[in-house]
Formats: structure tokens, sequence, C-alpha cells
């Protein structure tokens, strides 16, 4: 169901029959919220009987282009955008009344995953194939790195799904995720370049890799 945070943002809610296992925060790719995540997030409640709130990262904007997405992202600001994490977990409590709630995002929202993970806020994160540094053109005032946050000792358990072949996540980028602290896990596939998971329609989707990051995600999140 189509609701709204405390901003005005949009939220995709779906919940599962009975009582939930945990509750998960999505945060989408640049794209944003549309019928890819509705569809995760209502398959997330019934296989895993997980509350889900799928949030858009560009509310009240419309960006009819993948550049001017691309172009965007620099005027987004953490403020913002982890504001409506933290309120998209406060509507699972408030609904389902659980306690468990990690944070999951995709590409760009993995990004914002990263920072999130230090917030206080989540019990647990995923990020797959999130920017661990932020690429020079989407730079901005209002935007922190990544990594500064994730340095915090307060960090929440992190389990980071990347590929080797991925321009946005660097193997240079990778080593330095690996290394900021024990609460860290980064999970790595050899063939595997930027995307290749969530997406079916994705030239870059990989089953078999896709199917066995689910598998560790599941796991991490039980």
């Amino acid at each position: 169901m189509r609701l709204e945070l405390p901003s005005g943002t949009p939220v995709e809610l779906a919940l599962p029959e009975g009582e939930p296992t945990r509750g998960v925060v999505v945060i989408p790719d640049i794209g944003g919220l549309r019928p890819l995540f509705d569809d995760l997030a209502a398959r997330l409640a019934a296989e895993r009987r997980w509350a889900v709130a799928a949030f858009e990262p560009f509310p009240g904007r419309t960006l009819t282009t993948m550049d001017e997405r691309f172009d965007a992202v620099a005027t987004l600001a953490d403020e913002r955008l982890l504001g409506d994490a933290a309120d998209a977990a406060d509507l699972l409590r408030a609904r389902t009344g659980t306690d468990r709630v990690a944070v999951m995002g995709f590409c760009m929202g993995a990004m914002f995953v990263y920072k999130a993970a230090a917030a206080g806020r989540f019990d647990k994160a995923v990020p797959f194939y999130g920017m661990i540094r932020i690429p020079p053109v989407w730079r901005g005032p209002a935007l922190a790195e990544p990594l500064e946050l994730l340095a915090d000792p307060g960090t929440c358990p992190v389990l980071a799904i990347v590929g080797d072949r991925d321009p946005y996540t660097p193997p240079d980028d990778v080593s330095a995720l690996a290394r900021v602290g024990p609460w860290v896990t980064v999970i790595r596939y050899a063939d595997a370049e930027h995307g290749f998971v969530h997406d079916p329609e994705r030239p870059a989707h990989r089953p078999g890799d896709a199917a066995d990051a689910w598998g560790r995600v599941y796991e991490f999140l039980t």
C-alpha cells in the first residue's frame, strides 16, 4: 500500500500475514520507487514474513531521464534522506510492534545505507553494490562520505554485496571498506558487474550470484 512519511515522501508498505519476523527499510536505486520495488517489498513480505517499507529517494521531483537523475544526486541531503529512512523504520515499528528493523539498499540507495548503518536506528544493514566513496560528480555540500560515517564503532553490523567488475566499487574502495572494522563483512562476486542482483531485466543480472547473495542476506537478517 502507498502511504506518506511525515515529510510527505511516498513509501510503499508491505506487511506479511501474521506477526512479522522483522522489519526492513528499503532505499531504492537511482531509478526511484517504482513497480520493481513494490514487487520486491511484496515478495519479501510474503516469502520472508518481513514488514517492508520502501521509500522514494527523490520526493517531489519530476526527473524524466536517467541523466536528470544522475545530475540530481549531488543536490540530495543526508539529513532529509536518512530522516526519511528513520521515519520509515518508525512506521514499521508502529504498524507491527517489531523492534528489529534493518536497512537495505541498492546502487545509489546502498550508498545511503552505509550512512544509515551509523545512525543508531537500525539493527543491521545490507548495501548491494553501493558507492563506498561518493563519485566526484555526485559530491555535494549536504552529503557526507560513507567511509567516514562507517568508521564510527557504534555502526550496526553491515553485510556488503559487491561485484569485482563494478566500476562504482573499485578495488581500492572495496579494500578500504573491508578494513573499516569487524562490524563490516564484504561479500565479493568475481565476475559480477553493477546491479547484478535486484533487477532481472538488467543485462548485468546474474541469476546464480543473485540467488547466492539473497541466501546470504536471508541468513544475515534471520
